[in-house]
């Protein structure tokens, strides 16, 4: 593997970390996959699935976000429910660091086999 094509899945791989899988295993939804899906085909579960993953934890976020500004403007939410949301968010995220920490372990670990 070339230097560029390492940098570039490093890259890939890092920019996981901004966002995060979401915090529980009932949400993650798992794709389709129909018997004619070869090889060459256009369908790509796995990057559906991580796609759907960092898009649920930005919703957390968002989630956690209007909460504490509806706390510190007094619209109606309370303490608890804005700590739930901060608390999910951060788990979700913290999760998806994780993940990107193993992925990047294992992929150093390739990288490293000698063939």
């Amino acid at each position: 593997m070339e230097r560029g094509e390492e940098d570039a899945i490093t890259i890939a791989i890092n920019s996981m970390g901004a966002a995060a899988l979401p915090t529980t295993i009932g949400t993650l939804r798992t794709p389709a996959v129909t018997p004619d899906a070869g090889v060459g085909s256009e369908s790509n579960p796995f990057s559906d699935l991580l796609t759907d993953a960092v898009g649920q934890v930005n919703q957390l976020e968002s989630q956690a976000q209007l909460a504490v500004e509806g706390l510190m403007t007094g619209s109606g939410v309370d303490v608890h429910q804005a700590m739930i949301a901060t608390e999910k968010a951060d788990m979700a995220f913290e999760l998806a660091l994780a993940v990107r920490n193993k992925a990047m372990q294992a992929y150093q670990q390739v990288l490293g086999m000698q063939f």
